[in-house]
């Protein structure tokens, strides 16, 4: 399946976002929103796998630049984050990118994310955002803005390794204390002994402890995200 290209802005800066079309008629359409090192192969792969379920998927651009290493993406994720609404204008540039194409003319729409990207999915909820569906694959819960009462419309999906240092129990249990008090539709799905970036097989050559690929999270997360999307769309 080929990639498109779509350009888009958030102000004055130029982003680029890469939909990938289903053949037959889609579903839904799906806003991927990437790691923190944004569009890689990863990423691609997993716009392929839901074009091939049956879903338009458009990439989204975090930065507007090629991402070099990992050190490279904090630098530019560190500046992004530090403002909110900053942050949250920027995911939304993204959403409004995915929705006015005509490929995603009148289709419901939902938005998964991966590690930062993840955290993306589940600001965007909190921001208020028409969705079906915001699911993260081990993705940050903390939020410097914590949703109110009522704004969360989409069904909120997370599935998270319990051994990952990045979101530790104290972070799980205040995000689910925030939901509930939001009024959410949630689920969470947690993997015993499992890391962060489960779901990436490339995890466990980066030499980093807080990561690692696990097959079977990695299969029974896509699996409930599947499930999902086939329960909100009816």
């Amino acid at each position: 399946m080929a990639m498109d290209q779509i350009d888009y802005e958030d102000g004055e800066v130029p982003l680029t976002g890469f939909l990938v079309r289903p053949e037959g008629k889609p579903k839904a359409a799906v806003l991927v929103l990437p790691t923190i090192v944004n569009c890689n192969t990863p990423m691609i792969r997993r716009a392929h796998l839901l074009a091939q379920a049956g879903y338009v998927a458009m990439i989204a651009d975090f930065y507007g630049v090629q991402v070099r290493d990992f050190d490279h993406a904090r630098e530019l994720a560190g500046p992004l984050r530090e403002t909110p609404e900053k942050y949250r204008q920027r995911l939304r540039t993204g959403l409004a990118a995915l929705v006015n194409h005509e490929a995603a003319a009148s289709l419901p729409v939902a938005a998964i994310g991966y590690c930062m990207g993840g955290q993306a999915a589940l600001e965007l909820a909190r921001d208020g955002a028409d969705l079906v569906l915001a699911a993260s694959f081990h993705g940050l819960l903390d939020t410097a803005l914590p949703a109110g009462s009522g704004v969360i419309k989409p069904r909120i999906l997370v599935c998270h390794g319990d051994a990952d240092p990045l979101v530790p129990r104290t972070q799980v249990m205040s995000f689910w204390e925030e939901m509930d008090a939001a009024g959410a539709n949630w689920h969470f799905h947690s993997y015993a002994g499992v890391k962060h970036g489960f779901t990436d097989p490339g995890s466990d050559d980066r030499g980093m402890a807080a990561i690692g690929y696990d097959k079977s999270a990695d299969r029974q997360s896509w699996s409930a995200l599947m499930e999902m999307l086939d329960e909100v769309l009816g």
